[in-house]
C-alpha cells in the first residue's frame, strides 16, 4: 500500500481510526478497493472488515440487479 497524507478538520483528529475505517468502507462501495485491500486500510482481517462495513451502512455484497440479469442470462446461454 501507499501512504498518503490528509489534512482533516481538527475535530476529526480524534477519531482517526473511525475516519480511516469510513473511508475504506466507502471506497469498497464503490468498488475502488477489494475486500481485502480495505480490510487491510483498516488495519483489519478480511473476516473482521464486515462489522466495519456495517457500521457505515455500507452492503457487504456489492452486487446489483443488473449484474445478477446478467449473470443469469450467461449461464442459460450456456
Amino acid at each position: 500500500m501507499t501512504t498518503i497524507t490528509l489534512q482533516v478538520p481538527e475535530s476529526l483528529e480524534k477519531e482517526h481510526d473511525n475516519t480511516i475505517r469510513f473511508i475504506a468502507a466507502k471506497l469498497y462501495e464503490a468498488g475502488k478497493l477489494s475486500l481485502g485491500q480495505a480490510a487491510e486500510m483498516c488495519g483489519v482481517k478480511k473476516w473482521d472488515f464486515p462489522a466495519v462495513l456495517t457500521s457505515f451502512n455500507v452492503d457487504y455484497f456489492q452486487y446489483s440487479a443488473e449484474d445478477v440479469i446478467a449473470d443469469v442470462e450467461r449461464v442459460s446461454k450456456g
